[in-house]
């Protein structure tokens, strides 16, 4: 196996070996603690920008299918695992975690105490980072990884937006939805269509004038990489549709942007929350749920014009926001994944409340 040097912005460095790929790559470290959903967790474009550890011992041991991606391919710059599967065991399975990688260029590092890095970011916080099977002077790393361009002021749901709009069809269509992609995650659609509501994704550069001519009965706002400050240009965008009266419906980024459409602002998390247990508090309900969770930016729930935006959720760790629901427009907007992929079920309801709220405020 090839040896592999990790290095971070604070001199830290840790050694292990390359199971898939090689070269250099560079992004911010973050942990997740989910024990599955591997493959879900690579394809989701909110980890764009992002070398992901993952702090469950053994990883790829069911394998990699078709079924399961979250969109066209893996998004995490780089992999890291305590300890890679090569004879994976499933029946759905089609090729080994490191075929997977190996086919789409991600490098993966494995034989690194990932629950080691883990503690570290914890204490430390999230920070840039630069993995390498070719530069392995430590030196040379760290000063590589002090140069990177971390996340903070960086539009990288751009680059993982769509091109071109398309249509996600419904059998029996009761709705239809605009959904602005800020790097979506195919099970929110894959949800929506379950529902009977069809959709139409769009660009997050598309303008709202062009959004509200396709006669749409709401707007979702997706899930996305990189700082929501960076992307004044879809605030602009969500802030007109919702002033609109469009039913409106973000998750995680998208629950960012919104919060910044209606006067609100975000914050740099110290190591944010990746995970598949996050325990969320219902306010309205008092109802706990556990969720799958992504992001390492947060709203200021205190930042918000309590005459017009009330808090709906929040996280029992840490108390953050969680949800947000304008009190006279109909728009709300949850931080974690009611979607799962991986992950509990407990927040699906939310898709219906959407579809409800669409069927109430139909044009």
């Amino acid at each position: 196996m090839t040896k592999a040097l990790i290095a971070l912005e604070d001199g830290t460095c840790f050694e292990g070996r390359a199971f898939a790929g090689h070269g250099e790559v560079q992004g911010e470290l973050v942990f997740n603690t989910s024990m599955t959903g591997y493959q879900e967790i690579l394809t989701d474009p909110s980890y764009h920008g992002q070398i992901v550890t993952l702090t469950y011992p053994l990883i790829g041991n069911y394998g990699v299918n078709d079924e399961d991606i979250e969109s066209w391919k893996p998004h995490a710059a780089g992999f890291i695992v305590n300890e890679a599967c090569r004879r994976p065991s499933n029946w759905r399975s089609t090729r080994s975690l490191q075929d997977y990688l190996e086919e789409n260029g991600i490098l993966g590092v494995d034989d690194v105490d990932a629950r080691a890095v883990t503690l570290h970011i914890r204490s430390r916080g999230a920070m840039k980072c630069v993995m390498s099977t070719t530069d392995l002077d430590r030196d040379s790393l760290v000063a590589k990884a002090e140069r990177s361009p971390g996340l903070v002021g960086r539009d990288l749901s751009s680059e993982v937006s769509t091109a071109d709009s398309y249509d996600w069809p419904a059998t029996n269509a009761r709705a239809r939805v605009a959904v602005l992609d800020c790097g979506i995650k195919r099970n929110q659609l894959r949800l929506m269509a379950e529902r009977g509501v069809a959709a139409t994704v769009f660009s997050n550069s598309a303008a709202a004038a062009d959004i509200l001519a396709t006669q749409s009965d709401g707007l979702f706002i997706s899930n996305g990489p990189g700082d929501p400050d960076a992307v004044p240009h879809v605030i602009q965008t969500i802030r007109e549709l919702v002033e609109s009266g469009l039913p409106t419906f973000g998750i995680c980024f998208g629950h960012q942007l919104l919060a910044l459409a209606l006067g609100g602002a975000t914050y740099k998390m110290k190591f944010g929350h990746r995970g598949a247990n996050q325990p969320v508090k219902n306010l309205q309900t008092g109802l706990i749920e556990i969720t799958s969770q992504n992001h390492g930016f947060c709203v200021d729930k205190d930042s918000l014009n309590p005459d017009h935006v009330e808090t709906t959720h929040i996280n029992l760790n840490d108390g953050t926001s969680e949800g947000l629901r304008h009190k006279q427009r109909p728009a709300f907007s949850v931080q974690y994944h009611p979607e799962a992929a991986p992950g509990p079920h407990d927040a699906a309801y939310l898709f219906d409340e959407f579809v409800t709220l669409m069927e109430k405020h139909r044009r």
